[in-house]
């Protein structure tokens, strides 16, 4: 994939059959491995040549300052930045005394293998040195989901042509050089040698060293042990020194036989610890990653993810692009999450550097979905890290003159490190995102305790932010002024309408879940008048509306805009946000990722069908997603109002988002939101899966109003249910639901009342989608067309 004829299509794996050095860093972030506290980069073994290097822990970062041409009160004045720790992952290869570099001598044969069934990515390349000697590589790669602090890789050569004297450097290597690279505001600020030698150390076949950020005053440790399995001869020596720390064996091999090495890689951190106790935590998990053995670890890894795709699995029949996309999108996102345990999901998973490292309101709107109804048990930990940072939201409140709590927009410890205020600190939506992820999870999981404890205390500090922000007018309505909404090309806004109905949802479940705790609400000091506040606020809210045009308005005024000149934009200026200054984008109807739209995903309830498909229609013509978080959106609302062919091209620009790199920046990392989006785009979209809002703010029944493109002949998913497994089967006409597990289950299926148990499977037929004009997008970035009966023009209807 990638667009290039070395990449294949399979429902399982991603495969490489030929290595094109002009797309090295997009491979290094696609074929990324992670447990979501340890990322491997898709690197080569040997360590170059590379786009960009990374090995990452996550939380590990540096501080540096964020300039401004101007102060203002209450800017941020330390940025942070995700970081290249100790690389564990080089082993580096002499033969006779070449060094083996793809750039030199001629690569033969070259195929790589991630497989998402058993979590390993596997390589064989054969390679001739520029002296004539020719040898075969095999390595298998893991970054353990059950042993969280290991990442392991066994490694072969072999000769092809004759007797070969070999040498093997298994390294760790500390402040890698990093390229700088573009001026992109997408793209990591780079800091050089962040990591500050503490210990280094070498003996028989361990490793280990111990370093210090500069700035942020994290020990970082990593370790390594090794096994060797080499002909009669072989030797091996270990040498260290601040930044490095490498074993080298060596080896003369005869045709036939071969020099195996199985490196163990621990890691380690912490801002408390002292350095004896990371190193004994380092030395502590190789030991025990060592005892356990490489083939004990690839049956561990195989049984965890065979769980996992028992539950999380998606079938797509029609598509085998789309098939192979969407696991490889379950594949990754898991990587991001599995074992974060309690540390925030960055946006790029750790697969790359890209916006620094930073976790934004992509988790708790796109991610955390996902994992709710698949791998519930890694959501828990996201929303206590949210909950674990409440000190710093409580006083980044108290510093904007504000109650309650003000997240940050972007961070990595917690920290607001967004230097632009209208796209940064304006963007309180995040506070209603993590909302509505406590009440998700509470909801799908029954996790009563969680509901109690952290839950009540996020949902009471951020309605006290909406309450303190917004303010009623003369008539009692209720606005929320200032603010900037999903769409950063719409900033300082007044009632931007997503914000006004996530607060609103927020206000309402506050309020009621705190009148379920009385005795933990008193302990936050929730008193009766201050809920009805909350519940006066929401009822009151305002909903901008232009009657003449019978359309909801993005915020209050926006349809009053001038119309941006999409004629006179050239393909070339896309992204807008690098080829046009915020403030004409900001003055003008033009959408960078859907906001409407998504507010009718997430709050369905409070729009009518037929307001649902003019609103669509109205804002498809302004949307330019030139965010990679609009498509799935737009592609789960198309399927509601009817256009599926189009529902269909936006699952494929969620699904391919990396894969063909369609925002010209997977070098720096995957777009983990996106690739959770195709999940989003296929089980909300086709699948036509919502909660349904209860009276009192929270989520009631699951509903279904399945849909079926006929470029599909079927599509097949698994959602997790409050302990029950439900599984979804949906053909061109009908659906049929099966519980796999658990106590019978009330659902709907587009209005009807259904109860699904274990020996009652239930079919319905699909009622036939409303035909309706086809909606227009802006001229020359509507999506690619995957059906075979041509493209959308964006200029005239396409049917």
């Amino acid at each position: 994939m990638i667009t290039h004829s070395g990449y294949a299509v399979e429902p399982w794996s991603l495969r490489e059959t030929e290595l094109n050095l002009d797309l090295l860093s997009q491979s290094e972030s696609v074929f990324a491995l992670s447990n979501g506290h340890i990322g491997w980069r898709g690197n080569l073994d040997e360590g170059e040549p590379h786009g960009l290097p990374g090995a990452y822990l996550n939380g590990v970062h540096e501080l540096h300052p964020l300039p401004y041409a101007e102060a203002g009160y209450g800017y941020p004045e330390s940025g942070e930045t995700l970081i290249n720790i100790t690389d564990g992952k080089i082993i580096r290869l002499l033969v006779d005394d070449h060094p083996c570099d793809v750039r030199y001598g001629e690569l033969t044969a070259h195929e790589r293998v991630l497989d998402f069934r058993t979590g390993v990515l596997r390589r064989t390349a054969d390679w001739t040195s520029p002296a004539g000697l020719s040898v075969r590589i095999t390595s298998e790669r893991l970054v353990s989901f059950t042993q969280r602090a290991i990442a392991a890789i066994a490694y072969e050569v072999e000769p092809l042509n004759g007797s070969t004297t070999v040498a093997v450097q298994s390294e760790l290597v500390a402040n890698e050089q990093m390229p700088h690279l573009t001026g992109d505001p997408r793209v990591a600020a780079a800091i050089d040698c962040p990591l500050m030698p503490e210990e280094d150390f070498a003996k028989d076949t361990r490793l280990r060293l111990v370093h210090c950020t500069r700035h942020s005053a994290q020990r970082v440790g990593a370790a390594a042990d090794h096994l060797i399995d080499g002909p009669e001869g072989t030797t091996w020596s270990a040498e260290s020194e601040p930044d490095v720390s490498r074993l080298t064996v060596t080896s003369t091999l005869e045709p036939g036989r071969r020099l195996r090495l199985v490196k163990f890689v621990g890691y380690g951190w912490s801002v408390e610890r002292s350095l004896s106790a990371v190193r004994d935590q380092v030395d502590g998990a190789v030991a025990a990653a060592r005892s356990t053995g490489w083939e004990a670890l690839l049956a561990e890894q195989r049984a965890y993810l065979d769980n996992f795709w028992s539950g999380a699995d998606v079938e797509v029949d029609g598509d085998a692009q789309i098939q192979q996309a969407v696991r490889f999108a379950l594949f990754h996102v898991l990587q991001a999450a599995a074992r974060s345990e309690e540390r925030a999901i960055p946006a790029k998973g750790l697969t790359g550097t890209g916006y620094d490292g930073h976790s934004f309101w992509d988790v708790e709107s796109f991610v955390l979905p996902l994992l709710t109804f698949t791998a519930p048990q890694a959501v828990a930990p996201v929303l206590r890290w949210r909950h674990a940072t409440l000190p710093a939201a409580r006083d980044r409140a108290h510093q904007l003159g504000l109650a309650g709590a003000a997240f940050p927009w972007r961070t990595i410890s917690g920290a607001e490190c967004s230097a632009y205020w209208p796209a940064g600190t304006a963007a309180f939506h995040i506070n209603a995102d993590i909302a509505y992820a406590v009440l998700r999870y509470v909801a799908v999981t029954g996790d009563v305790t969680f509901a109690r404890g952290p839950g009540l205390e996020l949902l009471v500090h951020t309605a006290r932010l909406w309450h303190s922000l917004g303010h009623h007018d003369p008539e009692g309505v209720f606005h929320i002024d200032g603010v900037t909404g999903p769409d950063e090309y719409s900033a300082i806004a007044r009632d931007n309408l997503y914000t006004n109905l996530m607060a609103r949802r927020n206000l309402t479940a506050a309020a009621e879940l705190a009148s379920r705790h009385p005795d933990r609400a008193e302990e936050l000091g929730v008193d009766d008048e201050e809920t009805a506040a909350w519940r006066d606020a929401a009822a009151r809210i305002a909903v901008p509306y232009n009657a003449a045009l019978g359309v909801h308005e993005q915020s209050a005024g926006f349809t009053g805009f001038q119309h941006w000149d999409f004629a006179a934009t050239s393909a070339e200026q896309y992204p807008l946000l690098l080829h046009f200054p915020y403030f004409d984008l900001y003055r003008k109807q033009v959408v960078k990722q859907a906001d409407l739209v998504l507010a009718m995903v997430t709050c369905g309830d409070d729009f009518t069908a037929e307001e649902k498909a003019r609103n669509f229609a109205y804002y498809e013509a302004l949307t330019v997603r030139d965010s990679s978080l609009s498509a799935c959106c737009q592609a789960v609302m198309a399927a509601e109002t009817g256009h599926l062919r189009l529902a269909y091209a936006y699952l494929g620009e969620a699904a391919l988002m990396d894969l063909e790199n369609l925002e010209h920046n997977t070098r720096d990392g995957l777009h983990i939101a996106s690739l959770a989006g195709t999940w989003m785009a296929l089980v909300l979209g086709l699948g036509g899966m919502r909660q349904h809002e209860s009276e009192d703010g929270g989520i009631g029944p699951l509903g279904f109003a399945p849909r079926m493109p006929e470029q599909l002949s079927g599509l097949k998913f698994t959602v997790m249910v409050r302990g029950r497994r439900l599984r979804v089967d949906i053909r061109r006409s009908t659906a049929r639901y099966v519980l796999e597990e658990g106590e019978p289950l009330h659902l709907l299926h587009h209005g009807e009342l259904l109860t699904v148990s274990g020996d009652r499977p239930v079919e319905r037929p699909l009622p036939p989608a409303r035909v309706l004009p086809e909606p227009q997008q802006p001229k020359g970035r509507p999506p690619a067309d995957r059906s075979p009966t041509g493209a959308f023009d964006g200029d005239e209807d396409s049917d």
